[in-house]
C-alpha cells in the first residue's frame, strides 16, 4: 500500500518535473497546475516537453518523469496509467464560416474542405471511415502534426477541423465550435508512468496535483 503523499512537504521539494504531452494540454492545463505548484512547492520546476510519438522509452530511461495523452494498444504494458478525463472530438471553423450557421449535417460537413491532423502524415482516420458508412468523403486539404496549427489555419480560412473538445478550448477562444454530425467513440486521456516512480513521494504528490487541475 503506498504511504499518503502528505508525509512529505512539499515547500521543502528543490526539483525538475519533465512532463510530456501533445499540444493543447499545457495551453489548457498547465496554467492552474503551475499555480499549484507556485503555492504548494516554490522550489518545483517543469519542464513541459512535446510529445511526437507514442514511444514510451523516455519515461523508461528517466529522461521523462510523467507524460499524458490517449492510452492505446501501442502503450507500453509496464507503464503506469490513470484516468484524468474523457473527451471527444468536434469540429471548428471561424466564425462566420457558412457552417456557423444552422443544422450541420454529414453532408454539410463532407462538403467543406478539411484539414487533417496527424503526427504521422496521414490522411484518413475514424471520421472518414464514418462518413464512408454514410456513402460520404471528404476533402482533406492540407495535413498537419499539430492542433494549434491546425486552428491557425481554420481561424484564417474557409477550412473545418477536428479537435479534442477538452485538450483544445482555450486554443479555439474566438471560433465556432460543433459537435460532429457523425457517431464516434469517445476517448480517455490518463497520465502515464513509469513504476519505479510509484513509490517516489515527490512524484506522488506531483500526480495529485495533476489530478486537481485536469478540472
Amino acid at each position: 500500500m503506498l504511504r499518503p503523499a502528505a508525509q512529505i512537504d512539499p515547500k521543502q521539494l528543490l526539483r525538475t518535473f519533465t512532463l510530456r504531452s501533445s499540444e493543447g494540454f499545457v495551453e489548457n492545463f498547465g496554467p492552474a497546475l503551475i499555480a499549484r505548484i507556485a503555492q504548494e512547492a516554490p522550489g518545483v520546476r517543469l519542464c513541459f516537453m512535446q510529445k511526437p510519438d507514442k514511444d514510451s522509452t523516455p519515461l523508461r530511461d528517466g529522461t521523462v518523469d510523467l507524460e499524458t495523452g490517449v492510452v492505446g494498444q501501442g502503450a507500453s504494458p509496464e507503464l503506469r496509467t490513470q484516468a484524468l478525463f474523457r473527451d471527444r472530438f468536434i469540429g471548428v471553423v471561424r466564425l462566420g464560416h457558412p457552417l456557423s450557421q444552422g443544422e450541420v449535417t454529414p453532408a454539410r460537413y463532407a462538403a467543406g474542405g478539411h484539414i487533417y491532423v496527424s503526427r504521422r502524415g496521414l490522411d484518413k482516420g475514424p471520421i472518414d471511415e464514418a462518413l464512408k458508412s454514410l456513402g460520404l468523403a471528404r476533402e482533406v486539404m492540407t495535413i498537419v502534426a499539430g492542433f494549434s496549427t491546425a486552428l491557425a489555419l481554420a481561424r484564417a480560412t474557409e477550412l473545418i477541423v477536428n479537435v479534442p473538445e477538452r485538450h483544445t478550448a482555450s486554443l479555439r477562444a474566438g471560433m465556432h465550435s460543433f459537435p460532429l454530425p457523425l457517431t464516434l467513440p469517445t476517448f480517455t486521456v490518463a497520465m502515464l508512468w513509469h513504476p519505479r516512480m510509484d513509490a517516489d513521494p515527490a512524484h506522488r504528490w506531483l500526480r495529485a496535483c495533476l489530478r486537481v487541475c485536469k478540472h
